[in-house]
């Protein structure tokens, strides 16, 4: 593993919601350079690279991958591609962090672990709620004893009947509520609580008959140490998107909208002494550069999260089983 000092060059692969948000992160995180970024059409790439001030622009990926001047690449890439091309850029050298899914099935997530374990180096995964200073402040007074949460609450809601990223832009494939979305709670519960999950039960509504894909979840959930957790996901909601977690403890309520947090009567909780930035994206990608100069295993290390999907992959059975795959 690489243990330089010196900084990191990345390369960053996608230029959609997601990329834009590593791109900005990026700016403000210490010791990261940002050399290049990837994208199809190149135009696409051309233009994020000019708006942030990254030299070079391109629209291949595995020539990228090949350069021996890159140290890491961060994949915000459509999902169907992320198992392939964290494979590709840990067999050619480079550290990775691939954006939330690891993969859209467990033979993928298995694969990449493998590949991680046998390079040895920094392979890490975008579940992002555990750098998000909400969830953080939540997460160190479970540790700490002062907090024994007892059900999380999650909604996680959006009007996407097109296929529309998060910035309302049309793209080229699909979304998916169970293997991306899904996978931020089923992690985040495990995060949160130290357990396992040993009960996990899955509805899912019709399929969209143009996308393809349900457009509507219910997700039940329970921890080895009977932590309750219920997750409804659509794709129909006509409101503000996105997702709100309540965590329902032993001394108190508490309710998460990403980096934000109050109480069950709505008032502001001070997150001042969460020890990670204000921006959680931020957080992550700070993270990820600093395992990589200190030669350490990362917060959110493919292995760490590997088991979610495991559980992601049992509820993909569930919903075949019910003959309602997506």
């Amino acid at each position: 593993m690489n243990t330089e000092r010196g900084p990191v060059r990345i390369a960053l692969a996608g230029t959609g919601a997601m990329g834009g948000q590593h791109l900005a992160a990026l700016a403000k995180v210490p010791g990261a350079v940002v050399d290049t970024v990837v994208s199809v059409p190149v135009d696409q790439a051309r233009e994020a690279a000019e708006r942030h001030g990254v030299p070079h622009a391109e629209p291949d990926l595995q020539r990228v991958l090949d350069r021996d001047d890159l140290d890491a690449v961060i994949l915000a890439t459509p999902t169907q591609m992320h198992a392939e091309q964290a494979l590709a850029a840990l067999r050619a050298g480079k550290h990775v962090l691939v954006e939330i899914p690891l993969a859209d099935s467990w033979i993928g997530a298995q694969r990449v672990a493998e590949e991680a374990e046998r390079t040895g180096l920094v392979c890490m995964v975008g579940h992002t709620r555990r750098f998000n200073p909400s969830h953080r402040w939540v997460h160190d007074r479970v540790r700490s004893g002062e907090f024994t949460l007892q059900q999380l609450q999650v909604r996680t809601h959006f009007l996407r009947r097109s296929n529309t990223n998060a910035r309302g832009e049309p793209r080229t494939w699909t979304d998916h509520l169970l293997w991306h979305h899904a996978a931020h709670t089923v992690d985040l519960v495990r995060y949160q609580t130290g357990e396992e999950i040993d009960v996990a039960h899955v509805l899912a509504g019709p399929p969209h008959p143009e996308l393809g894909i349900a457009m509507d979840m219910a997700i039940q959930l329970r921890t080895s140490g009977g932590v309750l957790c219920s997750l409804s996901l659509s794709f129909n909601n006509d409101g503000p998107f996105g997702s709100d977690f309540r965590y329902i403890g032993d001394t108190g309520t508490y309710l998460a909208r990403y980096d934000n947090l109050v109480d069950g009567h709505d008032r502001p909780v001070d997150l001042s002494t969460v020890d990670v930035p204000a921006n959680g994206v931020e957080g992550q990608d700070r993270e990820f550069v600093a395992a990589i100069r200190d030669g350490r295993t990362p917060e959110a290390a493919v292995a760490a999260v590997l088991p979610s999907y495991r559980v992601l992959a049992d509820l993909d059975i569930q919903l075949a089983k019910a003959d309602h795959t997506p």
